[in-house]
């Protein structure tokens, strides 16, 4: 007979009691205290054997990944040999006994356990955590029930039973322990702890019941099992992609999303609930106030660390964090969404990756982006405190908002990067796309900066020199521009602007911001009835396509709608900027007088030299370009501003062999030197989603028009559609991207 588990008081966790019974926290799904294997409730009398009870010989999992456990779940394309499950969803298990079992004179139990267990409690036959869901006891019942953890036996056969086990919908999400209970006359009898049972319990979009129920299968397929993305960038003239590998199947990556939430010190009882999961996520993909995945940067300086343009995907960042314990170096928007997708994907939340061109940050939550100028016309930094980002990147989450009105769930906009402080950390979300789509910026959680993303007005005031400021245009159409996500099925680009903002003009629109404007957001300054009336000349300019290290020209054109004889005054501005609108180096300025005879329309050329800007140049290669101009006349002031990503080059993949699972590939990667300077320090990046694992190669240089070559030699394991995905970064050159679309066969049978 098995020695009865002895517990010394050490082996207790402590803890204080102030005014009620204190509970140890339970926050790590990585923490363990066994179950005791014997709980004997008397004295076994001398010469009686325990083992002459029902014993447990083996449990089996059908955990393989063409077993219909996985199959079934959608959990077969995870490189794990756990069994993974989605809850609210039947599985199946068997277990073998010493004899036969008999369902009249034989109880046992199946038990589920996530975290640590009081075992004090355990011993004194008393499971605190049960009302909690880390501690569940699956009992054996004739009939399942729909949202009840049990079993059902559904085979018997001599000394194995099969069970179909049925969990809750709200079951937590996290890796549990699984023992097999027996009861004697004398107490249970356990079997010990074997990390083979352990079980993986996600998220379940296929079930009706689920939080993160998704009712269409193509959706489903995009946003929870495809690993592949595209994500936008650039500018809203001249927008850009890059494929992402999420690689949310990956060895490793669903235990370093655990990991994530446990470094969170996430309370085990929310796991369950995506609000709650996405929030934290939200949190901890950043490392600005928690130690998080991603440290940020913003200033083109990346010591000790990778630039946020080399990054082919999350695969790599997620398991240096989970490896080291310390927050990887670095990201920007869209590497911290595309970790974030991987993230919620990998756990069941459907996901997708958001990208807003001209997304406003408004840092003082009055609804509005203030461009302050100075009387001469140009912007002056000192009063302006809002941005303008070219472009910024989001993320979409799929659930229930059983904490809001009827009507606000669905797609929940949550955000990683840091911009704002919400509730004491840097983090965003999850806020309703309906709710701010309507104004409602009221509900819970941070609405109202959601929707000064993407519905804000540009309002240009001037500041006067007696420190009185007038509003001299209001832009209401410039701000959320465009909102694109990645297409179902496909590489090419959905627009989804209508999800977030009524039609710019409509109605509708409008009462939108008055609606989030009455539910306490500030406006600071009143621009109704203040801006002044349309100027007879109306102002624009075109920036011809650029391409990095030649010259181009930027035309700026006037049109005198009046019979009066006006002269005009212009000021030109060239800026690098970062993606994010704010201005690292003026490289070019020029002013010019242009006279407008009546009626009639006149162009003026500037020259934008190589050598002006290439020793300045960012890493995305953004130029912005800002022209005002007043009327002498009238003393009109009109203004105008663009932005413009220059024509980088791309990196170059080929393969030679068969594209087939298991077969040797050779996959060629070339990258060709445009510029007159030589590239140094220069890494390039490969990734291949099921084809092959990333890797890395530095070049200490790349002369002028020199071409690199560099070749691997990979086994593709996944068939298929698939990618081969190339980052190029060096000290004077980023953001240089390259990929392939593959189908990988299937190995003949």
């Amino acid at each position: 007979m098995q020695d009865p588990v002895k517990l010394r008081m050490s082996d207790t966790p402590t803890s204080t009691f102030g005014g009620r019974r204190a509970v140890p926290p339970n926050n790590s799904n990585a923490a363990e205290v066994d179950l005791p294997t014997e709980e004997l409730q008397s004295l076994v009398p001398r010469g009686f054997n325990l083992k002459d009870y029902l014993n447990v010989t083996a449990v089996h999992l059908f955990k393989e990944r063409w077993d219909s456990n996985k199959i079934d779940h959608h959990t077969d394309k995870y490189d794990n040999n756990k069994l993974i499950v989605r809850r609210g969803q039947t599985f199946y298990i068997q277990i073998d006994f010493n004899r036969p079992y008999d369902p009249r004179n034989d109880l046992f139990r199946v038990e589920y356990v996530i975290g640590n267990v009081v075992m004090g409690d355990i011993l004194r036959g008393r499971y605190p955590q049960e009302n909690k869901g880390t501690y569940i006891p699956v009992p054996v019942v004739k009939e399942l029930q729909s949202g009840k953890w049990g079993a059902k036996v559904i085979m018997n056969d001599d000394r194995s039973v099969r069970l179909s086990i049925q969990s809750s919908h709200e079951c937590i999400v996290g890796k549990f322990r699984m023992y097999v209970a027996v009861w004697t006359p004398y107490g249970i009898l356990r079997t010990p702890r074997d990390p083979e049972t352990d079980t993986y319990i996600l998220f379940n979009p296929w079930c009706e019941d689920d939080a993160v129920y998704l009712d269409d299968e193509k959706e489903r397929e995009e946003y929870v099992l495809n690993d592949i993305g595209v994500i936008f960038y650039g500018d809203f003239n001249d927008i850009k992609s890059r494929s992402w590998n999420y690689g949310q199947f990956e060895d490793g990556i669903l235990d370093a999303c655990l990991y994530v939430m446990d470094k969170a010190e996430m309370d085990l009882s929310g796991r369950g609930n995506p609000i709650k999961v996405s929030r934290v996520g939200s949190a901890m993909v950043n490392a600005k106030d928690d130690e998080g995945v991603l440290v940020g940067s913003w200033d083109n300086v990346y010591a000790y660390g990778i630039p946020p343009s080399a990054w082919t995907g999350s695969v790599d960042i997620l398991l240096e964090y989970r490896s080291s314990e310390t927050p990887v170096r670095y990201g920007q928007c869209w590497v911290f969404a595309g970790v974030f997708n991987t993230f919620l994907r990998c756990l069941g939340i459907p996901a997708r990756v958001i990208t807003n061109y001209y997304s406003a940050h408004d840092n003082d939550a009055n609804l509005q982006m203030d461009i302050f100028l100075e009387e001469d016309g140009n912007v002056s930094s000192k009063l302006t405190k809002d941005s303008v980002w070219n472009y910024h990147c989001w993320n979409e989450a799929w659930m229930t908002r059983p904490d809001l009105p009827v009507g606000f769930g669905g797609w929940q906009a949550v955000d990683s990067t840091p911009q704002e402080n919400s509730d004491g950390m840097y983090r965003c979300g999850p806020a309703s796309v309906q709710a701010v789509k309507h104004g409602h910026v009221c509900f819970q959680f941070d609405a109202p900066f959601v929707f000064a993303e993407v519905n804000s007005d540009l309002v240009y005031i001037t500041a006067k020199k007696d420190g009185t400021h007038v509003v001299e245009a209001v832009d209401a159409t410039h701000i959320g521009k465009l909102i694109v996500t990645k297409q179902i099925g496909g590489d090419g680009m959905q627009d989804i602007t209508d999800t977030y903002k009524f039609q710019e003009g409509q109605e509708e629109e409008r009462l939108a911001l008055e609606t989030a404007l009455m539910y306490g957001a500030k406006k600071t300054l009143n621009t109704e009835g203040v801006v002044k009336s349309r100027s007879d000349v109306d102002m624009n300019f075109d920036v011809e396509n650029a391409v990095l290290g030649k010259d181009f020209k930027v035309t700026i054109t006037f049109q005198n709608n009046s019979s009066n004889l006006y002269t005009v005054l212009a000021y030109l501005s060239g800026n690098i900027t970062f993606y994010t609108g704010v201005s690292k180096k003026e490289f070019k300025k020029e002013s010019f007088e242009v006279t407008l005879d009546p009626l009639s329309f006149k162009k003026k050329e500037v020259l934008v030299r190589a050598g002006e800007y290439m020793s300045h140049l960012l890493e995305q290669g953004l130029l912005h370009f800002f022209v005002t101009a007043r009327i002498n006349e009238t003393r009109d002031v009109l203004a105008k501003q663009k932005s413009i990503v220059l024509t980088i080059p791309k990196v170059t993949i080929k393969v030679r062999g068969a594209a087939m699972v298991g077969s040797d590939m050779v996959v060629t990667v070339e990258f060709t030197n445009p510029l007159k300077e030589t590239l140094q320090n220069v890494w390039i990046h490969l990734d291949g989603p099921g084809v092959m694992r990333p890797k890395r190669k530095m070049f200490r240089e790349i002369r002028p028009n020199t071409t690199v070559q560099w070749e691997e030699v990979c086994r593709p394991w996944v068939s298929g559609p698939r990618k081969l995905i190339a980052s190029m970064t060096s000290d004077s050159l980023r953001h240089v991207y390259g990929e392939l679309d593959l189908q990988i066969q299937r190995r003949p049978m």
